[in-house]
């Protein structure tokens, strides 16, 4: 058994298939309704409705396509029986309101804060906590979640609770600047295509972002750190990530972004750093990363042999312990133009290139990644030899990963975004993945104190 396959079992043993949607939640019971169902079903189509301040207790359902603004931020008390607002017409917004689910509800029913099952909704400038998901879109076609907080369950175990925003068989929905924590999953996206995903923060979860049979959707701008995993696709087609941040996902079974099943997927511009695995790839083909930088990880790169037209294409990086764990007998994936912090060429002609080509991992990196004990001596004395004996003695054969023509100097990359001090786990210098030349191995390397980081739950 290779040693990263346990990695693979215990991070998607039970994502393989779909999970089906619940029951659709109806109209409360008068007994369980809000004080403001009266107003609303007193409203004509299209009305605006403002709410002033104060506590409203009760489940809220939207019938009809009103205008609910919350003024002097509101607060919708659930039932602690069901989703608090229930929105099952088309073209509702709902904004300006504290919505508090009371940690009740059935996940069997996807009981939410905000629960969606219509087209063209607009969830804006709420902030939701303590119900079982924040914010569900069923069927709910054209959606918007705009500038949103929601705030889990923190006492549940990840399995009893929901996600932040969950979004099923949905089609061309925007996720723009919200923030997850405390939720089983960030934003979890499954059978929804041509979405985008901007801005948005999700942190101190199992997974930031969770991703099924969803094709042709963006992510930019976004952070997703420190969680079990920073983002998990899986069968899905053309989703492209630009300009996000990858940040700190640490643990046993920890990866900064995994790909399961994905092609044609392209990362470009991305910031990947200080995770136990900073890019991890099965199963996949033609998959493009573009100009990211990938630093600070133990593993910076885990790739099975059942990928293929992979390609990585200047990119930097950066004090990895480790830049590839190869796991199989083959691989066809690309290298060009890559810069590596742990390349000891020369550039003696001086066009910007090493003179010889680069050799990702070594021999030890091989038997890491296909044999299972292998991996509990990784940074021992003895792989260091092992590393050592073998660049001086070339004598045990290996499967080789090259880069032709590895860049010498760390490239300039303007477009990485840059980490920044209140993103937690790094010193004051961050990760400065868009600063040039020796800046940004300096300001990679300032990322230190890794025992201290590993020391979070």
């Amino acid at each position: 058994m290779d040693a990263v396959a346990p990695l693979l079992a215990i991070l998607l043993a039970q994502d393989m298939a779909p999970i089906p949607a619940g029951n659709l939640e109806g109209r409360p019971p008068a007994s369980e309704a809000s004080p403001l169902q009266a107003r609303v079903d007193a409203a004509p189509p299209g009305a605006r409705l403002e709410v002033g301040p104060g506590t409203y207790a009760g489940d809220l359902y939207l019938d009809r396509p009103v205008h609910l603004a919350g003024r002097g931020r509101p607060r919708l008390v659930g039932s602690g029986r069901g989703s608090v607002v229930r929105i099952r017409a088309p073209g509702v917004v709902l904004e300006g309101f504290d919505i508090d689910g009371r940690e009740g509800g059935d996940l069997g029913r996807d009981s939410a804060g905000v629960h969606v099952a219509a087209r063209d909704a607009v969830i804006r400038g709420c902030r939701i906590e303590r119900a079982l998901f924040g914010v569900y879109l069923r069927e709910a076609n054209g959606a918007r979640v705009e500038g949103n907080v929601v705030v889990g369950i923190r006492a549940k175990e990840p399995g009893e609770k929901g996600s932040g925003v969950h979004v099923w068989n949905t089609d061309g929905f925007t996720l723009d600047r919200n923030e997850v924590r405390d939720a089983r999953d960030g934003f979890y996206i499954q059978s929804s295509p041509n979405g985008v995903i901007r801005g948005n923060v999700a942190r101190d979860l199992r997974y930031a972002l969770h991703y099924m049979f969803s094709d042709d959707n963006v992510f930019e701008d976004n952070l997703f750190e420190r969680s079990d995993a920073g983002a998990v696709l899986m069968y899905s087609r053309r989703i492209a990530f630009r300009r996000n941040r990858f940040l700190h996902n640490r643990g046993f079974a920890s990866v900064g972004l995994l790909y399961k099943a994905c092609d044609d997927v392209i990362a470009e511009d991305n910031l990947i750093a200080d995770n136990a695995r900073g890019v991890f790839l099965e199963g996949s083909y033609r998959d493009v990363f573009r100009r990211n930088v990938i630093a600070e990880s133990d593993a910076a790169i885990v790739l099975y042999d059942s990928c293929g037209g992979v390609r990585f294409e200047g990119n930097a990086f950066v004090g990895n312990l480790t830049t590839l764990d190869l796991v199989g007998r083959r691989t066809d994936t690309s290298f060009d133009g890559n810069y590596w912090s742990d390349d000891r060429g020369l550039d003696l002609d001086g066009d910007g290139r090493s003179d010889a080509p680069h050799v990702l991992g070594s021999l030890f990196d091989h038997l890491r990644g296909n044999l299972s004990a292998a991996d509990l001596l990784a940074q021992s004395v003895a792989a260091s030899a092992l590393a050592a004996a073998e660049r001086s003695f070339p004598v045990l054969a290996r499967i080789q990963a090259v880069d032709h023509a590895p860049l010498a100097r760390p490239p300039v990359l303007p477009a990485v975004p840059v980490a920044r001090p209140e993103d937690g786990g790094a010193s004051a210098a961050g990760v400065a993945g868009s600063a040039g030349a020796v800046a940004l191995g300096l300001a990679v390397l300032a990322l230190g104190g890794r025992a201290a980081r590993r020391g979070r739950p």
